[in-house]
């Protein structure tokens, strides 16, 4: 393991199968594994769909992750950072992601692959325990936050079952869970909502309207016109940002007229 770069290797057979399985992977899929690590998931893959890109950052596990995918000519190794990769130029474009996430970048790689992959359906991934409560939470509980609302806007989000530590080599120190998203039928989420979310969750112990007002490029005038919005959408005007479901921050921005 690569302690700075968030690698704990999968070892387990049998979890392995578990991931192929809820998967549900068809032979015309394209897949994209982020986290390709020594191959052991990824010649898996390779055999049961259409194509697969592989993303991994660290050119040491070079050697076996090669060797892992000999005879293997559906498949393409992307050696780069996946928060740098342009995924919306992977050719073909992936329908699919499943992997082994690396802890540190998962929530934000997740992020990514929903906003620059529209042709991605659905994800089996695996994440650190906390992350994945944190894009399935409901809304007024604790883990409810930004990344929350902005993958259950495009996606249904559940938690399919925790992962035990002695899966891995090396044992990690905290929880990992498998994650499935599944894409909303024409689900977008444009920049102005992407923004308005994260402004929105910048300041959690103050009302949703104040925040707004502290982002950086506030429009005159946007407090009140976030407490009316809100009074009108059946919400206190100082309601806080946790309070709001998914599909209403979709509707404050249009009442906010957020392009």
């Amino acid at each position: 393991m690569v302690t700075r770069l968030g690698q704990n290797f999968l070892i387990d057979r049998n979890i392995l199968d578990v991931i192929e399985r809820l998967a549900g992977l068809a032979a015309d899929d394209v897949v994209l594994e982020i986290g390709g690590g020594q191959g052991v998931l990824s010649s898996r893959l390779a055999s049961e769909v259409a194509f697969l890109h592989v993303v991994e950052i660290d050119r040491a596990l070079e050697p076996a992750l090669r060797e892992s995918l000999v005879g293997f000519a559906n498949v393409t190794v992307h050696f780069s950072d996946a928060l740098e990769l342009e995924f919306a130029a992977l050719d073909p474009a992936p329908t699919a992601v499943v992997a082994n996430l690396p802890y540190g970048i998962a929530a934000t790689v997740i992020l990514r692959t929903i906003d620059q992959l529209p042709s991605v359906e659905r994800w089996v991934v695996m994440v650190q325990r906390e992350v994945g409560e944190r894009l399935a939470a409901a809304p007024g509980s604790a883990a409810y936050g930004a990344p929350s609302v902005l993958a259950q806007l495009a996606c249904e989000v559940k938690v399919l079952r925790p992962v035990a530590r002695t899966v891995f080599r090396p044992v990690p120190r905290v929880d990992s869970v498998l994650v499935g998203l599944r894409r909303r039928p024409g689900a977008v989420v444009d920049a102005g909502v992407r923004s308005l979310v994260h402004d929105a969750f910048a300041h959690r112990r103050k009302a949703l309207a104040r925040s707004l007002t502290l982002a950086p490029g506030a429009v005159s005038g946007v407090r009140e016109r976030a407490r009316s919005a809100l009074v009108e959408m059946g919400h206190p005007p100082d309601e806080r940002a946790e309070r709001l479901s998914p599909p209403e921050f979709g509707e404050l921005a249009a009442r906010l007229a957020i392009p």
